[in-house]
């Protein structure tokens, strides 16, 4: 039995609005070589200038990771000959990275129900620019440098990982933290949060074996899935006598498998050597302030706050706190709810509540709408407690308030005055319910009579009809009928028929 060793890079392109180096504008999706420069392309005397936001940005992941900030740090330049990179070097960090030696706790449970918990050393943190991006076309090859000089940050981890399920466990962990962060939309598709996984496998005891890169992985999918096919190749490889080459290969996701792309580098092929034309950072204490002010609760930490402050399930208090945004406004529509006022609802009842909105309706409507979360949600925190509230408080009706939530985010509405426009309020009054019940027994008399006569001793028939009696009363009402109120109201009527007239 081998023992398998896995360590990542992932990069993440940080949100700032322009290039790390330059003051080209950074964005997706833009018209190809529109955002370009004679900085980002390389020309001959131009000058780099870093970018002290996304330096910024780069020192809050690195503090989220518990790395140390080291009080110097500077720029390198990596040789490489590229098409995607027309200076033929990178500007990057190698010997002083912006963040050092750090961890992530892993807890929780991978995609096959296995448990996982590992702490995973972070070797490193450094930023560093983007290469452009080719397109390959049959014999053409295409090449488009908006992307070249993208403030980038590799998060570099030891090789902790043993599976391919902690591997994507990791990515997905990473994913939410840099989102909360806002330091990064963390879209896979897009290219803004990417991975290359080291592989390597030996028999226990004996130290790391040869390590195989696995390059460009886009979905945490693709990591779990490429990692575990490369432990098994290797395995078979040496149960076979043969000898696992050092190498970066790629993964097929049309055959499930990794292929050759080249030998793997070394760091001294890269030649390092300081960047002349950027000086030394130093982090002065407002630096590191505004650092600070960046970090934010994370999911961990924040999902078990939430278990606990508000008595909601371990399921609720993760599904919503997979996004920052799900968090502040469950968080801020249950201090509405619970306010000190006089009809004010207990802070765990409105958690209950406003959690299970969340997670059904209310998640029911963004993904009709096509809407990504609740920070694009036309209903306010405020006017969700208030729908909350006119609820509990008996003044409408499950199903009427479904239809005030839908109507008050399609109008951008409050539920108070839909509810008014509507005449959707409750009526819990038993005189006028009685009155409505009494209507519907009287063209009902054959399902009156047989829940009075002989056969009403049959348990299963009689529920049956006696709810097709209170749907009649709420039909009659449009809904508004309180329904306890109006079964009672049944009741007494079938105990107590009225004398004819």
């Amino acid at each position: 039995m081998y023992q398998s060793f896995i360590g990542l890079e992932v990069h993440i392109h940080l949100l700032t609005k322009t290039k790390v180096f330059c003051r080209c504008r950074s964005a997706f999706g833009d018209e190809p070589n529109t955002n370009v420069c004679p900085v980002c392309m390389g020309y001959p005397g131009v000058l780099p200038t870093l970018n002290l936001e996304a330096m910024r940005m780069g020192c809050i992941v690195a503090r989220a990771l518990n790395c140390t900030i080291p009080e110097r740090t500077w720029f390198e330049r990596k040789q490489y000959f590229y098409p995607d990179m027309t200076k033929n070097y990178q500007i990057s960090q190698f010997a002083s990275p912006l963040g050092q030696r750090g961890c992530l706790e892993l807890e929780g449970s991978g995609t096959d129900g296995t448990p996982i918990k590992k702490k995973v050393r972070i070797k490193e943190c450094h930023l560093e620019e983007d290469a452009g991006k080719m397109i390959h076309t049959g014999t053409v090859s295409l090449l488009d440098y908006n992307r070249a000089g993208v403030s980038l940050l590799e998060i570099v981890t030891e090789p902790d990982m043993e599976t391919g399920e902690e591997a994507e466990f990791f990515i997905q962990q990473l994913r939410r933290m840099v989102r909360y962060l806002e330091v990064c939309d963390g879209n896979m598709e897009e290219g803004s949060l990417r991975a290359d996984a080291n592989v390597s496998i030996n028999l226990p005891g004996q130290g790391l074996g040869k390590k195989v890169e696995i390059k460009n992985l886009n979905s945490s999918r693709f990591v779990r899935l490429g990692l575990n096919y490369e432990i098994r190749r290797q395995t078979e490889l040496l149960n076979a006598g043969r000898t696992v080459v050092q190498e970066t290969r790629l993964w097929n996701e049309n055959r499930d498998e990794t292929v050759p792309m080249r030998q793997k580098e070394n760091a001294q092929d890269y030649r390092y050597f300081p960047e002349p034309d950027l000086p030394v950072f130093c982090p002065d204490p407002a630096f590191l302030a505004s650092v600070d002010r960046g970090l934010v609760e994370l999911p961990p930490a924040r999902l078990k706050r939430l278990t606990a402050e508000y008595a909601i399930t371990e399921e609720q208090a993760g599904l919503i706190c997979d996004e920052k945004t799900a968090a502040d406004y469950f968080e801020a529509a249950v201090k509405a709810a619970a306010a000190p006022a006089e009809k004010a609802l207990a802070k765990k009842d409105a958690a209950d509540r406003i959690a299970k909105w969340i997670l059904s309706d209310i998640k029911h409507l963004l993904h009709k709408e096509g809407l990504s979360g609740l920070d694009s949600f036309a209903l306010s925190p405020s006017r969700l407690a208030s729908l909350v509230l006119m609820q509990a408080q008996g003044r409408l009706t499950g199903k009427l308030a479904k239809q005030t939530l839908e109507l008050a985010a399609a109008e951008d509405k409050d539920p108070e005055l839909i509810v008014r426009e509507h005449h959707w309020e409750q009526i819990t009054d038993p005189a006028l319910i009685a009155e409505t019940a009494r209507e519907v027994l009287a063209q009902e008399k054959t399902t009156a009579g047989e829940l009075q006569g002989p056969g009403a001793e049959n348990e299963k028939r009689r529920k049956t009809l006696f709810a097709y009696l209170v749907g009649k009363v709420l039909a009659a009402t449009g809904g508004r009928a309180d329904p306890k109120i109006a079964g009672e109201q049944i009741q007494k009527l079938l105990k107590n028929p009225a004398p004819p007239p």
